[in-house]
């Protein structure tokens, strides 16, 4: 049995960068070090005075710390690091590019006024759950020990126990509408017309950060992710 600190070292980098700075950012406002509002996108802010880092900082709040905080922190460490090391793996580009345009998307949405989200930590987890349903529809969730379901509408279950437990709905309906948006663009789309509008910038991200990229990769499928209709995953993405 792996110690903690190989379980975390074990971990693929961009899941394990977004949680820790998601858990460190609560810890620093749950000591009162940071304000929830200094972290907030208000775009007024934004503009007026220049405070750009609220561009960045709205991801990576979840709430303080409570069992909605500790769900949304387990969902990056189980979806998140599943998604990147199953779907994405050896294409960490592809996975930093995912989360590039979910991130661009949701600041987009959050600027339409019926739309708008102060924190953008929990749309985002949202997309990533979402992603996750598409390219493992199939696998069997247990819910609390309640229910069973497939996971294609786990994003839907958990958008129905956010209405249920008295969280806003928005949030999490932001990520799915980004998650489906990423997942048309990027696989549905090019699947059915062969044309990729979507592709990962592999001479900025690939040759900046140094991070792998394989064209044409294929999916290493779930247990049980076997069916048809919606329920069947890709078999591969087209990056050309």
């Amino acid at each position: 049995m792996s110690s903690p600190a190989e379980y975390y070292n074990s971990l693929p980098p961009i899941s394990k960068a977004y949680g820790t700075l998601c858990f460190f950012t609560t810890v620093l406002v749950q000591l009162q070090i940071l304000s929830p509002s200094f972290l907030a996108l208000y775009y007024p802010f934004v503009f007026k005075k220049f405070e750009i880092w609220r561009l960045f900082t709205s991801f990576f709040f979840l709430g303080k710390f409570s069992i909605n905080f500790g769900i949304r922190l387990l969902m990056i460490a189980r979806y998140g690091v599943q998604l990147e090391k199953g779907a994405f793996e050896k294409r960490t580009a592809d996975f930093l590019w995912m989360m590039i345009f979910g991130a661009i998307s949701l600041l987009v949405l959050s600027a339409i006024p019926v739309l708008q989200s102060y924190f953008l930590g929990v749309p985002m987890v949202s997309m990533l759950l979402y992603v996750w349903s598409r390219e493992y529809p199939n696998s069997q969730i247990n819910m609390y020990g309640l229910v069973q379901l497939r996971s294609f509408y786990l994003p839907w279950a958990m958008l129905a126990l956010d209405v249920i437990f008295g969280s806003p709905i928005l949030p999490g309906l932001l990520g799915i509408m980004v998650g489906h948006l990423y997942y048309f663009l990027a696989v549905l789309h090019p699947l059915a017309t062969g044309k990729n509008y979507l592709k990962t910038p592999k001479h900025s991200i690939v040759a900046r950060f140094r991070l792998g990229v394989q064209a044409n990769s294929p999916v290493r499928p779930a247990t049980g992710n076997t069916g048809s209709g919606a329920f069947r995953g890709r078999s591969y993405r087209l990056n050309q």
